[in-house]
């Protein structure tokens, strides 16, 4: 009924436009399923550079059953990344908004009421009504693993819940906290998304105070020593009752970096 794959970072999960290689086509060709098509096997989905465990379901039963856990929250995804910079609590949580941006489309961004208030004169036909929608509360859990080295450049191995999985909402928050994962070309330093999770160096302070936040160098620095490796951050655990045989399902996988 499902199939779990270990998805290596680089890969599409699903079908983009320009039809390039993508997992769930992999899948679909290898396993089948009675849907007959490989986008009816999605249930949810990991970014490219992100590498782990990614869901696919195989019948139809199977589909309704996964959408349904994952719309009640009834499954635990935990993560582990490399973070620019020593974190230094051990652990806690980040809770912050999150809202499309409309600066940097179809990225995301902390919401705040300054950029709802921007919203406001934009047009639905023409940004698109996902540009409008309202912003999600959004939480991240996180605890510290290891404080570690990277080319001589301090970095945090830390283990992530994303509590709401909202798009992208490890990369924002993390950002957004002052330590970026390392590698993320998009929400990192130097990156093609608003910096700082699209905070103002005001809205920081106020927003997610963070006194050991990484500085620009050693995000730099971090960023420069990930070149070419992509994104290091995993999808390494799932646990959830089998939407068919009702089995209890834990699975696991290591982290490559």
């Amino acid at each position: 009924h499902i199939i779990v794959v270990n998805k290596p970072s680089g890969v599409l999960c699903v079908p983009g436009k320009d039809n390039f290689p993508n997992l769930a086509q992999a899948v679909c060709d290898g396993f089948g399923c009675e849907m007959g098509r490989a986008d009816k096997m999605v249930v949810h989905r990991l970014g490219m550079d992100t590498s782990g465990l990614v869901v696919f379901a195989k019948t139809m039963d199977a589909v309704r059953g996964m959408n349904a856990i994952f719309r009640a929250r009834k499954i635990e995804r935990k993560y582990e990344a490399l973070v620019a910079g020593h974190v230094e609590k051990d652990e806690g949580i980040i809770n912050l908004p999150l809202m499309r941006d409309y600066e940097f489309p179809p990225f995301m961004r902390i919401s705040t009421d300054e950029h709802q208030a921007a919203l406001v004169d934009l047009n639905a036909e023409e940004v698109g009504k996902k540009l409008l929608e309202m912003p999600k509360e959004s939480l991240t859990k996180y605890e510290v693993v290891n404080r570690e080295d990277m080319d001589g450049t301090p970095v945090s191995r830390v283990a992530l819940t994303s509590i709401s999985g909202r798009t992208h909402q490890l990369n924002v928050h993390l950002a957004a906290f002052g330590h970026p994962i390392v590698g993320d070309s998009v929400y990192g330093m130097g990156g093609i998304a608003a910096a700082n999770g699209g905070l103002a160096d005001g809205e920081l302070e106020s927003m997610v105070p963070n006194a050991a936040r990484a500085a620009a160098d050693v995000q730099q620095k971090a960023a420069d020593a990930a070149a070419n490796k992509g994104a290091c951050v995993h999808a390494k655990s799932l646990k959830f009752r089998h939407p068919i045989t009702k089995e209890e399902v834990s699975l696991s996988s290591d982290a490559p970096f």
